[in-house]
């Protein structure tokens, strides 16, 4: 029998759109507040957009409403209809909250401290319409839809885009703000990244040992985390033998080490960055 999906209830959408609504706004205050008074762009849709408003006057919210919109549109038919209404309403959110902020002015006039904040508040904003199923920049929808035709991933195309965007922006802006909106682009990717995928920063560890009953044992009363034991065969040797995988904070990390160096000092252990780590388990840990 196959299992039906729960529908999302109606107070998760109204707040899913609020969230989406504050993410927009963040963005619309970045750029007119900061990026736009200081002629400092951002890449993709949104760099475009405002190279033309620099050029011809053209608002802003008119043209990321022109530009974006036909790629959200064609998202549709790849990522869905909750993925496009979340977009175009976020777009168009951002477009109209962009007028009444021309009114206010800049609130910085330092380049460098436009560059900074602008682009903490700029990727906070799109990160947090991303996390709530939305998108603000049609780039890399429009990435998905060539890319299919080309022999090139959706990363390279937008690099590729941005390449000369920025190039565009040393024309058109000079050189020097060029560089600050390169330096924009990458402050607003690393916040974006950092709301996508949340401030608790994890490690897994994979641990290979024959002390694997202890070690496990050791983890759980000392450390606090319980362990998982991944059945494992030696490549070289043909033995069989239990792996440990185990999840822990990066201030845990220096006390897991000093564990299994007490216990087996040459056990075989990997230490990854997990991007996100989720279950009421992992929560509670002896310190």
């Amino acid at each position: 029998m196959k299992k039906e999906h729960k529908k999302e209830t109606f107070w998760h959408i109204v707040l899913r759109y609020l969230f989406i609504a504050f993410g927009a706004g963040l963005a619309a205050v970045a750029l007119e507040l900061f990026l736009i008074p200081n002629s400092v762009i951002d890449g993709g849709i949104i760099g475009i957009s405002l190279i033309i408003n620099y050029l011809s006057d053209i608002p802003f919210g008119i043209l990321i409403l022109i530009f974006n919109l036909p790629f959200v549109f064609f998202g549709y038919k790849h990522i869905g209809k909750n993925f496009f209404l979340s977009s175009s309403f976020a777009i168009v959110f951002l477009a109209v909250i962009e007028f009444p902020l021309k009114a206010v002015g800049p609130f910085v006039t330092d380049p460098l401290l436009a560059t900074a904040f602008g682009g903490i508040l700029l990727g906070a904003g799109v990160g947090i319409v991303i996390r709530n199923g939305g998108a603000l920049d049609g780039t890399e929808i429009l990435g998905i839809l060539l890319t299919k035709k080309v022999p090139y991933s959706v990363g390279e195309f937008v690099m590729f885009l941005n390449i000369f965007i920025f190039g565009w922006a040393g024309f058109v802006l000079g050189p020097e703000k060029a560089m600050y909106s390169i330096l924009t682009y990458y402050i607003a990717a690393k916040a974006i990244d950092a709301v996508i995928q949340g401030f608790d920063e994890t490690k897994a560890a994979i641990i290979v040992s024959d002390e694997y009953e202890e070690m496990a044992a050791a983890i759980g009363k000392r450390l606090g985390r319980s362990v998982t034991k991944l059945h494992g065969k030696g490549g070289y040797s043909d033995d069989e033998k239990d792996v440990i995988y185990v999840v822990v904070t990066r201030l845990e990390l220096t006390k897991l080490k000093e564990i299994v160096h007490d216990i087996d000092p040459s056990a075989f252990t990997t230490i990854m960055d997990t991007q996100e780590t989720h279950g009421s388990r992992f929560k509670s840990a002896i310190h």
